[in-house]
Protein backbone atom coordinates (compact mmCIF):
# COMPACT_ATOMS: atom_id res chain seq x y z
CA UNK A 1 0.00 0.00 0.00
CA UNK A 2 1.44 3.42 -0.92
CA UNK A 3 1.67 6.28 1.54
CA UNK A 4 -1.26 8.24 0.09
CA UNK A 5 -3.56 5.21 0.15
CA UNK A 6 -2.58 4.58 3.78
CA UNK A 7 -3.33 8.20 4.76
CA UNK A 8 -6.68 8.20 2.99
CA UNK A 9 -7.63 4.85 4.49
CA UNK A 10 -6.58 5.99 7.97
CA UNK A 11 -8.69 9.14 7.62
CA UNK A 12 -11.66 7.06 6.51
CA UNK A 13 -11.32 4.81 9.55
CA UNK A 14 -11.04 7.75 11.92
CA UNK A 15 -14.09 9.41 10.38
CA UNK A 16 -16.11 6.19 10.56
CA UNK A 17 -15.09 5.64 14.19
CA UNK A 18 -16.10 9.18 15.14
CA UNK A 19 -19.43 8.65 13.39
CA UNK A 20 -20.14 5.44 15.31
CA UNK A 21 -19.01 6.68 18.73
CA UNK A 22 -20.37 10.21 18.80
CA UNK A 23 -23.16 10.04 16.27
CA UNK A 24 -23.79 12.99 13.95
CA UNK A 25 -25.58 16.19 14.66
CA UNK A 26 -28.94 16.35 12.90
CA UNK A 27 -27.96 19.59 11.18
CA UNK A 28 -25.02 17.79 9.57
CA UNK A 29 -26.57 14.43 8.72
CA UNK A 30 -30.32 14.30 8.13
CA UNK A 31 -32.55 11.36 8.96
CA UNK A 32 -33.72 9.85 5.67
CA UNK A 33 -36.82 7.85 4.81
CA UNK A 34 -36.11 4.20 4.08
CA UNK A 35 -36.99 4.59 0.39
CA UNK A 36 -34.87 7.72 -0.16
CA UNK A 37 -31.76 7.48 -2.33
CA UNK A 38 -29.07 10.02 -3.10
CA UNK A 39 -25.85 9.48 -5.02
CA UNK A 40 -22.95 11.52 -6.36
CA UNK A 41 -21.63 10.58 -9.81
CA UNK A 42 -17.99 11.46 -10.56
CA UNK A 43 -16.51 11.00 -14.03
CA UNK A 44 -12.97 9.55 -14.10
CA UNK A 45 -11.42 10.75 -17.35
CA UNK A 46 -8.30 8.63 -16.90
CA UNK A 47 -9.98 5.31 -16.17
CA UNK A 48 -13.11 5.50 -18.37
CA UNK A 49 -15.37 5.03 -15.37
CA UNK A 50 -17.94 6.76 -13.19
CA UNK A 51 -17.43 6.51 -9.45
CA UNK A 52 -20.74 6.45 -7.54
CA UNK A 53 -20.86 7.61 -3.91
CA UNK A 54 -23.82 6.85 -1.64
CA UNK A 55 -24.60 10.14 0.17
CA UNK A 56 -27.23 8.56 2.43
CA UNK A 57 -24.98 5.81 3.78
CA UNK A 58 -21.71 7.76 3.36
CA UNK A 59 -19.85 5.08 1.42
CA UNK A 60 -18.79 4.05 -2.05
CA UNK A 61 -21.63 2.41 -3.96
CA UNK A 62 -19.69 1.20 -7.00
CA UNK A 63 -17.61 2.17 -10.01
CA UNK A 64 -19.01 1.50 -13.49
CA UNK A 65 -17.37 1.47 -16.90
CA UNK A 66 -18.66 4.02 -19.41
CA UNK A 67 -17.18 5.32 -22.69
CA UNK A 68 -13.68 6.52 -23.44
CA UNK A 69 -12.50 9.55 -21.44
CA UNK A 70 -15.68 10.79 -19.72
CA UNK A 71 -15.55 14.55 -19.17
CA UNK A 72 -19.01 15.75 -18.16
CA UNK A 73 -22.06 14.49 -16.29
CA UNK A 74 -25.61 15.76 -15.67
CA UNK A 75 -28.63 14.40 -13.82
CA UNK A 76 -32.23 14.41 -14.99
CA UNK A 77 -34.62 16.37 -12.81
CA UNK A 78 -37.61 14.13 -13.61
CA UNK A 79 -36.21 10.72 -14.62
CA UNK A 80 -33.99 8.47 -12.54
CA UNK A 81 -31.15 8.82 -14.99
CA UNK A 82 -27.70 10.38 -15.20
CA UNK A 83 -25.98 11.27 -18.48
CA UNK A 84 -22.23 11.03 -19.10
CA UNK A 85 -20.37 12.63 -22.01
CA UNK A 86 -17.42 10.53 -23.24
CA UNK A 87 -15.04 12.61 -25.35
CA UNK A 88 -13.26 9.65 -26.97
CA UNK A 89 -9.67 9.73 -28.19
CA UNK A 90 -9.97 12.73 -30.51
CA UNK A 91 -10.07 10.58 -33.66
CA UNK A 92 -13.23 8.53 -33.28
CA UNK A 93 -16.62 9.92 -32.42
CA UNK A 94 -17.52 10.39 -28.77
CA UNK A 95 -20.61 9.12 -27.02
CA UNK A 96 -23.26 9.67 -24.38
CA UNK A 97 -23.77 7.01 -21.69
CA UNK A 98 -27.07 6.79 -19.80
CA UNK A 99 -26.96 5.43 -16.24
CA UNK A 100 -30.10 4.09 -14.54
CA UNK A 101 -29.79 5.55 -11.04
CA UNK A 102 -32.08 2.98 -9.40
CA UNK A 103 -29.73 0.18 -10.47
CA UNK A 104 -26.62 2.37 -10.87
CA UNK A 105 -25.77 0.63 -14.11
CA UNK A 106 -25.29 1.95 -17.66
CA UNK A 107 -28.28 1.12 -19.86
CA UNK A 108 -27.26 2.71 -23.16
CA UNK A 109 -24.33 4.34 -24.95
CA UNK A 110 -25.15 6.54 -27.95
CA UNK A 111 -22.60 7.67 -30.52
CA UNK A 112 -22.47 11.42 -31.17
CA UNK A 113 -19.86 13.50 -33.03
CA UNK A 114 -16.15 14.12 -32.44
CA UNK A 115 -14.73 15.17 -29.07
CA UNK A 116 -17.89 16.09 -27.14
CA UNK A 117 -17.08 18.14 -24.03
CA UNK A 118 -20.31 19.44 -22.45
CA UNK A 119 -24.06 18.85 -22.27
CA UNK A 120 -27.34 20.24 -21.02
CA UNK A 121 -30.68 18.50 -20.62
CA UNK A 122 -34.17 19.51 -21.72
CA UNK A 123 -36.10 17.22 -19.40
CA UNK A 124 -39.51 18.22 -20.77
CA UNK A 125 -38.61 17.33 -24.34
CA UNK A 126 -36.35 14.42 -23.25
CA UNK A 127 -33.43 15.74 -25.29
CA UNK A 128 -29.75 16.03 -24.37
CA UNK A 129 -27.83 18.73 -26.21
CA UNK A 130 -24.12 17.94 -26.51
CA UNK A 131 -21.32 20.28 -27.60
CA UNK A 132 -18.89 18.49 -29.95
CA UNK A 133 -15.61 20.43 -29.86
CA UNK A 134 -13.96 18.30 -32.54
CA UNK A 135 -16.68 18.70 -35.17
CA UNK A 136 -17.97 22.22 -34.41
CA UNK A 137 -21.46 20.93 -33.87
CA UNK A 138 -24.27 20.25 -31.39
CA UNK A 139 -25.81 16.79 -31.15
CA UNK A 140 -29.42 16.46 -30.01
CA UNK A 141 -29.93 13.03 -28.45
CA UNK A 142 -33.41 11.60 -27.92
CA UNK A 143 -33.37 10.24 -24.36
CA UNK A 144 -36.40 8.02 -24.95
CA UNK A 145 -35.28 6.27 -28.12
CA UNK A 146 -31.56 6.43 -27.28
CA UNK A 147 -30.41 7.83 -30.61
CA UNK A 148 -28.83 10.95 -32.03
CA UNK A 149 -31.85 12.84 -33.34
CA UNK A 150 -30.15 15.65 -35.30
CA UNK A 151 -27.01 17.80 -35.52
CA UNK A 152 -26.61 21.59 -35.72
CA UNK A 153 -23.47 23.47 -36.77
CA UNK A 154 -21.87 26.10 -34.52
CA UNK A 155 -18.60 28.06 -34.38
CA UNK A 156 -15.09 26.77 -33.96
CA UNK A 157 -14.44 24.49 -30.97
CA UNK A 158 -17.62 24.76 -28.90
CA UNK A 159 -16.70 24.64 -25.24
CA UNK A 160 -19.84 25.17 -23.14
CA UNK A 161 -23.58 24.78 -23.66
CA UNK A 162 -26.52 26.15 -21.71
CA UNK A 163 -30.30 25.94 -22.04
CA UNK A 164 -32.38 28.81 -20.72
CA UNK A 165 -34.58 27.83 -17.74
CA UNK A 166 -37.69 28.10 -19.94
CA UNK A 167 -36.04 25.65 -22.42
CA UNK A 168 -36.77 27.99 -25.33
CA UNK A 169 -33.19 28.94 -26.18
CA UNK A 170 -29.86 27.14 -26.38
CA UNK A 171 -26.58 29.05 -26.01
CA UNK A 172 -23.20 27.69 -27.11
CA UNK A 173 -19.78 29.25 -26.52
CA UNK A 174 -17.20 28.71 -29.27
CA UNK A 175 -13.75 29.02 -27.70
CA UNK A 176 -11.70 29.28 -30.91
CA UNK A 177 -14.46 31.08 -32.77
CA UNK A 178 -14.53 33.75 -30.01
CA UNK A 179 -18.29 33.79 -30.23
CA UNK A 180 -21.65 32.83 -28.72
CA UNK A 181 -24.25 31.00 -30.83
CA UNK A 182 -27.96 31.06 -29.92
CA UNK A 183 -30.64 28.66 -31.22
CA UNK A 184 -34.38 28.41 -30.85
CA UNK A 185 -35.16 25.03 -29.32
CA UNK A 186 -38.93 25.02 -29.80
CA UNK A 187 -38.48 24.24 -33.50
CA UNK A 188 -34.97 22.75 -33.52
CA UNK A 189 -34.17 20.51 -36.50
CA UNK A 190 -31.16 19.07 -38.29
CA UNK A 191 -29.00 21.75 -39.87
CA UNK A 192 -30.98 24.56 -38.25
CA UNK A 193 -29.40 28.01 -38.57
CA UNK A 194 -28.70 29.98 -35.38
CA UNK A 195 -31.08 32.66 -34.19
CA UNK A 196 -28.13 34.91 -33.39
CA UNK A 197 -24.32 34.89 -33.24
CA UNK A 198 -22.32 37.28 -31.07
CA UNK A 199 -18.64 37.68 -31.90
CA UNK A 200 -15.91 39.50 -29.98
CA UNK A 201 -15.76 37.22 -26.93
CA UNK A 202 -12.15 35.94 -26.98
CA UNK A 203 -11.83 32.40 -25.70
CA UNK A 204 -15.58 32.12 -25.09
CA UNK A 205 -16.26 29.69 -22.26
CA UNK A 206 -18.65 29.17 -19.38
CA UNK A 207 -22.24 30.50 -19.75
CA UNK A 208 -24.95 31.21 -17.18
CA UNK A 209 -28.55 32.36 -17.71
CA UNK A 210 -30.75 34.26 -15.26
CA UNK A 211 -33.65 32.30 -13.70
CA UNK A 212 -36.22 34.31 -15.68
CA UNK A 213 -34.42 33.54 -18.99
CA UNK A 214 -34.00 37.26 -19.72
CA UNK A 215 -30.20 37.56 -19.83
CA UNK A 216 -27.14 35.43 -20.39
CA UNK A 217 -23.52 35.97 -19.40
CA UNK A 218 -20.46 34.36 -20.98
CA UNK A 219 -16.85 34.29 -19.81
CA UNK A 220 -14.44 35.63 -22.45
CA UNK A 221 -11.45 33.82 -20.99
CA UNK A 222 -8.53 35.09 -23.06
CA UNK A 223 -10.00 38.60 -23.25
CA UNK A 224 -10.34 38.84 -19.44
CA UNK A 225 -13.95 39.94 -19.84
CA UNK A 226 -17.57 38.85 -19.37
CA UNK A 227 -20.16 39.38 -22.11
CA UNK A 228 -23.76 40.24 -21.18
CA UNK A 229 -26.52 39.37 -23.68
CA UNK A 230 -30.16 40.44 -23.44
CA UNK A 231 -32.13 37.48 -24.78
CA UNK A 232 -35.03 37.78 -27.16
CA UNK A 233 -38.50 37.88 -25.62
CA UNK A 234 -40.15 37.12 -28.96
CA UNK A 235 -40.72 40.81 -29.63
CA UNK A 236 -37.19 42.21 -29.44
CA UNK A 237 -34.15 40.41 -30.89
CA UNK A 238 -31.17 39.20 -28.88
CA UNK A 239 -28.64 41.98 -28.28
CA UNK A 240 -25.28 42.39 -26.61
CA UNK A 241 -25.50 44.73 -23.63
CA UNK A 242 -21.99 45.01 -22.23
CA UNK A 243 -18.46 43.62 -22.31
CA UNK A 244 -17.12 43.94 -18.77
CA UNK A 245 -13.47 43.80 -17.71
CA UNK A 246 -12.72 41.36 -14.88
CA UNK A 247 -9.54 39.56 -13.73
CA UNK A 248 -7.10 37.45 -15.71
CA UNK A 249 -8.35 34.23 -17.29
CA UNK A 250 -11.97 34.32 -16.14
CA UNK A 251 -13.26 30.79 -16.40
CA UNK A 252 -16.19 29.67 -14.30
CA UNK A 253 -19.25 31.85 -13.56
CA UNK A 254 -21.13 31.14 -10.32
CA UNK A 255 -24.69 32.51 -10.36
CA UNK A 256 -26.62 33.18 -7.17
CA UNK A 257 -29.89 31.23 -7.12
CA UNK A 258 -31.83 34.51 -6.92
CA UNK A 259 -30.06 35.70 -10.08
CA UNK A 260 -28.90 38.99 -8.59
CA UNK A 261 -25.14 38.48 -8.81
CA UNK A 262 -22.51 36.44 -10.60
CA UNK A 263 -19.11 35.58 -9.18
CA UNK A 264 -16.36 35.27 -11.77
CA UNK A 265 -13.47 32.87 -11.09
CA UNK A 266 -10.32 34.63 -12.33
CA UNK A 267 -7.83 31.76 -12.46
CA UNK A 268 -4.98 33.95 -13.68
CA UNK A 269 -5.20 36.56 -10.93
CA UNK A 270 -6.26 34.35 -7.98
CA UNK A 271 -9.38 36.47 -7.48
CA UNK A 272 -13.12 36.50 -7.89
CA UNK A 273 -15.01 39.43 -9.41
CA UNK A 274 -18.52 40.34 -8.31
CA UNK A 275 -20.95 41.23 -11.10
CA UNK A 276 -24.39 42.80 -10.64
CA UNK A 277 -26.70 41.19 -13.19
CA UNK A 278 -29.39 43.93 -13.37
CA UNK A 279 -26.88 46.73 -14.04
CA UNK A 280 -23.90 44.89 -15.59
CA UNK A 281 -21.65 46.60 -13.03
CA UNK A 282 -18.48 45.00 -11.71
CA UNK A 283 -18.13 45.44 -7.96
CA UNK A 284 -15.07 44.47 -5.99
CA UNK A 285 -12.43 41.85 -6.72
CA UNK A 286 -11.39 39.61 -3.86
CA UNK A 287 -8.34 37.41 -3.39
CA UNK A 288 -9.13 33.71 -3.06
CA UNK A 289 -6.63 30.84 -3.23
CA UNK A 290 -4.28 30.01 -6.07
CA UNK A 291 -6.03 29.44 -9.41
CA UNK A 292 -9.74 29.47 -8.51
CA UNK A 293 -11.45 26.93 -10.73
CA UNK A 294 -15.13 26.72 -9.86
CA UNK A 295 -17.61 28.45 -7.59
CA UNK A 296 -20.84 27.31 -5.96
CA UNK A 297 -23.41 29.49 -4.16
CA UNK A 298 -25.54 28.03 -1.38
CA UNK A 299 -29.31 27.79 -1.85
CA UNK A 300 -29.93 30.66 0.59
CA UNK A 301 -27.63 32.98 -1.43
CA UNK A 302 -25.43 33.60 1.62
CA UNK A 303 -22.14 31.82 0.91
CA UNK A 304 -19.86 31.11 -2.03
CA UNK A 305 -17.54 28.11 -2.13
CA UNK A 306 -14.48 28.45 -4.37
CA UNK A 307 -12.25 25.53 -5.35
CA UNK A 308 -8.61 26.63 -5.72
CA UNK A 309 -6.63 24.12 -7.75
CA UNK A 310 -3.27 25.69 -6.96
CA UNK A 311 -3.64 25.83 -3.20
CA UNK A 312 -5.61 22.59 -2.64
CA UNK A 313 -8.22 24.47 -0.67
CA UNK A 314 -11.88 25.42 -0.84
CA UNK A 315 -12.39 29.02 0.22
CA UNK A 316 -15.63 30.12 1.89
CA UNK A 317 -16.79 33.64 1.04
CA UNK A 318 -19.63 35.43 2.90
CA UNK A 319 -21.60 37.21 0.19
CA UNK A 320 -23.45 39.79 2.30
CA UNK A 321 -20.30 40.70 4.24
CA UNK A 322 -18.09 40.71 1.16
CA UNK A 323 -15.24 38.82 2.76
CA UNK A 324 -13.57 35.45 3.17
CA UNK A 325 -14.65 33.65 6.29
CA UNK A 326 -12.51 30.54 6.09
CA UNK A 327 -11.10 27.72 4.06
CA UNK A 328 -10.92 23.94 4.06
CA UNK A 329 -7.91 21.92 2.93
CA UNK A 330 -9.00 19.12 0.62
CA UNK A 331 -7.09 16.94 -1.88
CA UNK A 332 -4.72 17.91 -4.68
CA UNK A 333 -6.24 19.98 -7.48
CA UNK A 334 -9.81 20.67 -6.31
CA UNK A 335 -12.04 21.51 -9.26
CA UNK A 336 -15.69 20.51 -9.70
CA UNK A 337 -18.06 20.79 -6.73
CA UNK A 338 -21.63 19.92 -5.79
CA UNK A 339 -23.85 20.24 -2.75
CA UNK A 340 -25.94 17.42 -1.37
CA UNK A 341 -29.66 17.89 -1.99
CA UNK A 342 -30.24 19.15 1.57
CA UNK A 343 -27.05 21.20 1.56
CA UNK A 344 -25.39 19.51 4.53
CA UNK A 345 -22.39 18.27 2.54
CA UNK A 346 -20.12 19.95 0.02
CA UNK A 347 -18.58 17.40 -2.36
CA UNK A 348 -15.29 18.40 -3.97
CA UNK A 349 -13.58 16.58 -6.84
CA UNK A 350 -9.79 16.55 -6.48
CA UNK A 351 -8.52 16.08 -10.01
CA UNK A 352 -4.81 15.57 -9.33
CA UNK A 353 -5.04 13.25 -6.31
CA UNK A 354 -7.98 11.29 -7.74
CA UNK A 355 -10.38 11.55 -4.84
CA UNK A 356 -13.58 13.06 -3.49
CA UNK A 357 -13.52 15.32 -0.43
CA UNK A 358 -16.63 15.65 1.72
CA UNK A 359 -16.98 18.85 3.77
CA UNK A 360 -19.62 19.51 6.43
CA UNK A 361 -21.23 22.81 5.52
CA UNK A 362 -22.46 23.52 9.06
CA UNK A 363 -18.95 23.47 10.52
CA UNK A 364 -16.84 23.92 7.37
CA UNK A 365 -14.84 20.89 8.47
CA UNK A 366 -13.48 18.08 6.34
CA UNK A 367 -15.45 14.90 7.01
CA UNK A 368 -13.80 12.37 4.71
CA UNK A 369 -11.69 11.82 1.61
CA UNK A 370 -12.59 8.91 -0.67
CA UNK A 371 -10.47 7.64 -3.61
CA UNK A 372 -12.46 7.77 -6.85
CA UNK A 373 -10.34 6.77 -9.83
CA UNK A 374 -7.92 8.25 -12.34
CA UNK A 375 -8.42 11.87 -13.38
CA UNK A 376 -11.83 12.74 -11.90
CA UNK A 377 -13.16 15.89 -13.53
CA UNK A 378 -16.90 16.47 -13.04
CA UNK A 379 -19.73 15.65 -10.63
CA UNK A 380 -23.52 15.49 -10.48
CA UNK A 381 -25.85 14.65 -7.58
CA UNK A 382 -29.12 12.79 -8.04
CA UNK A 383 -31.74 12.16 -5.33
CA UNK A 384 -35.01 10.21 -5.63
CA UNK A 385 -37.37 7.87 -3.83
CA UNK A 386 -38.07 4.29 -4.80
CA UNK A 387 -41.49 2.66 -4.73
Amino acid sequence: MNRRAFIVGHLCLLSAAAFLVTGCHKDDFPAYASNYREFAYITNGGSNTVFIYDIVNLREDREVIVGEHPVAVAASAIRNEVYVVNSGNGTNNGSLTIIDTEKNQPVATIAVQRAPVALDIDDTAAIAYIANSGSNSISAVDLKTHREKFVMGVGEKPQAIQLTPDNKSLLVSNSLGNSITIFNTTDATAGQKPRAVFEGCPGAGNIVVLPDSSKAFAACTTGHQVLSIRLSDGKQPDRAEALMDVGKLPGFLALKPDGGEIFVMNAGSDTISELSTPTNDIGGSYLMGAHPQQGLVTADNSQLYVSNSGSNEVTIYAIDDGQRIGGVSVGDGPSAMALSSLGHLLLVVDTHSGDLALVRTASHALFNIVPTGSGPNSIAVKSFTVK
